[in-house]
């Protein structure tokens, strides 16, 4: 039966919304157009944007952060420029995990267990019109509140463009395997966890351990590391689901190699970073980014502990699902892992 005019216009709109293009860095784009069409206000105390104040700021420019940031970038492009041949678009699923600034003019991609819960909390001080004053005083429960932050798949094309085009992008990053730790320490062996215990952890149990009790089918909440890791690299579960954004890799969650970050932090100088940032943005004074003082945080030496009943034919194989993030974001292989 042939299809109304309607009809082909209906699917035709359908079909854009899933295949979202996103080409912020084509020539035939309109920046001045756009100027007019949104009207952005915003700009620092000095009255340059981030991204002016990152590239164009002399304050910035002797800066030895400056120079490391600078080598961050270099070392992005250049390890996407090998690994990628093919830019794909980008989808909206692509872009929810970029939080937009609109006050300030920027763009920040969380990745969970890389601090995320803090920078939520001071994106929330940053676009709060003076509702919040102290990161601290949110509660880490209504940082991941959806209402409570915009992302920037909740734009329109036009606004996406923009600002991909003109705000400062962000990114936090750690050390691959401590971050996979971290993410399996707090999901699995934290009581209160009993969602992903149920959600995930019967599932692991079920397909990875042999002659599980009934408890451990009922309620999930006592999964191994070994376990994780064999579900992790059972080619059936990527088939069934996307990874979860807790252990899923940086680069599939952020796509650097198609979206260009100005500032690439890093969890091992998260406090340095995370106020250069602020420092870019012109916040006030007030605005800390907030200090941890936990001393059961994941560490290297700790990681190492969690992979000495790991064989090395398993561990060889865990680092090459992650090895991508170890390249673009210039993290060494461990020394407590047996890869060969």
């Amino acid at each position: 039966m042939r299809q109304s005019r309607g009809q082909r216009m209906v699917l035709a709109t359908c079909l854009g919304s899933l295949l979202l293009v996103v080409f912020y860095f084509q020539s035939s784009s309109n920046p001045a157009a756009e100027d007019r069409i949104l009207k952005s206000s915003w700009h620092g105390k000095s009255g340059r944007s981030p991204l002016q104040a990152l590239y164009h700021g002399d304050q910035f420019e002797q800066s030895s952060l400056q120079a490391t940031h600078q080598r961050r970038r270099d070392l992005l492009n250049k390890v996407c420029n090998r690994y990628t041949r093919k830019r794909r678009l980008l989808t909206p699923d692509d872009l929810r995990h970029l939080v937009v600034d609109d006050v300030h003019g920027l763009l920040y991609c969380y990745v969970p267990k890389v601090a995320c819960t803090n920078w939520k909390r001071v994106m929330m001080v940053l676009t709060g019109q003076g509702k919040y004053q102290d990161p601290l005083e949110i509660p880490a429960n209504e940082a991941h509140v959806a209402s409570n932050l915009h992302t920037l798949s909740e734009y329109s094309i036009p606004e996406i463009n923009y600002r991909l085009r003109n705000y400062l992008k962000f990114i936090f990053v750690r050390e691959p395997l401590e971050r996979l730790v971290s993410a399996y320490r707090n999901k699995f062996t934290r009581s209160y966890n009993t969602a992903f215990h149920k959600r995930y952890g019967t599932k692991i149990i079920r397909r990875h351990r042999q002659d599980p009790s009934d408890e451990a089918l009922e309620h999930g909440h006592d999964v191994r590391f070994e376990e994780f890791v064999y579900y992790l690299l059972d080619p059936q579960t990527q088939r069934e689901e996307p990874f979860n954004e807790h252990w899923e890799r940086v680069h599939s969650l952020c796509h650097p190699c198609i979206i260009h970050y100005d500032v690439v932090g890093k969890y091992e100088t998260l406090a340095k970073d995370s106020n250069y940032i602020l420092r870019l943005v012109g916040a006030d004074a007030g605005v800390k980014f907030p200090s941890s003082s936990k001393t059961t945080r994941t560490n290297d030496d700790m990681t190492a502990k969690f992979f000495q009943n790991i064989s090395p034919f398993y561990q060889r194989r865990l680092f090459n699902l992650y090895k991508m993030d170890y390249l673009l974001f210039n993290y060494s292989i461990p020394t407590y892992l047996r890869t060969r």
